[in-house]
């Protein structure tokens, strides 16, 4: 299928058979790392090291040289797309990312450009270019955005939100505007993610975080129906291979079967769902990628394994996997931890591809 030595992850993203279930965790290239940590030192602040190929390259590799991952995932942010759009956007220390002057009225969304991939996100190409040059063949490259509801949210609250206040009294009281907003997003979105796989990536995840702070209605109306749009101006065929799509919606796991008719190849799954309940309801149309609780990373290596060995266990037998967390690592997980959940999987697995390896 490719010119990969491993592509294990891209295989399983198409439900094709697989010698064993391949891995990946998300927000892999992070402050769990020391490595990370000292590159980052380097860049001098985060959105340097967002906007600097070379340094993008370095800390993207990292978990697949140090950890042992199946798949990379292009170092980035999500919030590069809104600053792309002409919002100003800042990491403050122990604050996180901050839009000083947030969206507000129609006015403010009117304003926003849909920017041009190859000039206010050419850093983010030229950091895939770089990456699949050194790579070289090792593992498939990841391309990822935020979904239009979740850049949304920031770019409406300003930065993060324990009760998404703001952008909620919008989507009540003004959601034709909201709609503006997320209708440009969409567009933005589908255009950067287009580029990213015009430059290399191999597959794509859109990653709703909020999502699920949303009602079933509020859901379909004000995120699925904008990630459906991104979906549909996708390029999913690239040099001759399918270009794989991961929906993942962060407390979605009531809405499985309408995320998975979106035509996306995989569901993301965070971890408040047993796979096997999950498989039953869609794994008969999409791969699935998860669910492992990113806390158990904090469990000795032998309490890992074992949590390891049921989740593939509850997924039983056959293709479509993607072992992952059912959301990020967090910063404060020793690397030891992280290396033996990637090994228990890698070594745990291939009793579950026995025809695939027959």
């Amino acid at each position: 299928m490719t010119d990969l030595a491993n592509d294990l992850f891209l295989r399983a993203c198409l439900r094709q058979p697989t010698e064993r279930t391949p891995v990946w965790m998300m927000r892999q290239a992070g402050r769990y790392l020391p490595e990370y940590r000292a590159t980052r030192a380097k860049a001098g602040d985060f959105l340097t090291l967002c906007k600097t190929p070379e340094l993008a390259c370095e800390v993207t590799l990292q978990p697949v040289e140090l950890v042992g991952v199946d798949a990379a995932i292009l170092f980035s942010d999500i919030l590069v797309v809104p600053e792309a759009m002409g919002m100003e956007l800042l990491f403050t220390a122990g604050e996180g990312p901050k839009f000083p002057q947030p969206i507000r009225t129609a006015a403010d969304v009117a304003r926003l450009p849909v920017p041009d991939p190859m000039v206010e996100l050419k850093y983010v190409m030229d950091a895939i270019a770089l990456i699949r040059r050194s790579l070289a063949g090792r593992v498939p490259l990841i391309g990822f955005s935020g979904s239009p509801w979740t850049l949304a949210t920031y770019a409406v609250e300003g930065g993060g939100s324990k009760n998404f206040s703001v952008i909620k009294k919008m989507l009540f009281n003004d959601p034709q505007t909201l709609h503006q907003l997320l209708d440009k997003l969409a567009d933005s979105v589908a255009v950067y993610l287009n580029a990213q796989i015009a430059s290399g990536v191999q597959a794509v995840q859109i990653f709703d975080t909020w999502g699920g702070v949303l009602t079933t209605s509020d859901y379909r109306e004000f995120s699925l129906h904008y990630m459906q749009k991104i979906l549909d101006q996708l390029t999913r065929d690239h040099d001759g291979r399918r270009v794989p799509v991961i929906l993942y919606t962060k407390g979605g796991m009531g809405w499985l079967e309408q995320i998975a008719a979106t035509g996306c190849d995989v569901v993301g799954l965070d971890w408040t769902i047993d796979i096997d309940r999950a498989k039953a309801r869609i794994g008969d149309q999409v791969a699935l990628q998860g669910n492992m609780d990113p806390c158990m990373l904090y469990a000795n290596p032998d309490r890992i394994r074992s949590e390891v060995r049921d989740i593939l266990a509850r997924f039983g037998e056959g293709c479509g996997h993607i072992f992952n967390l059912g959301h990020g690592i967090t910063p404060d997980v020793p690397v030891a931890h992280a290396r033996a959940f990637i090994q228990a999987v890698k070594e745990e697995s291939p009793a579950f591809h026995r025809q695939a390896a027959a």
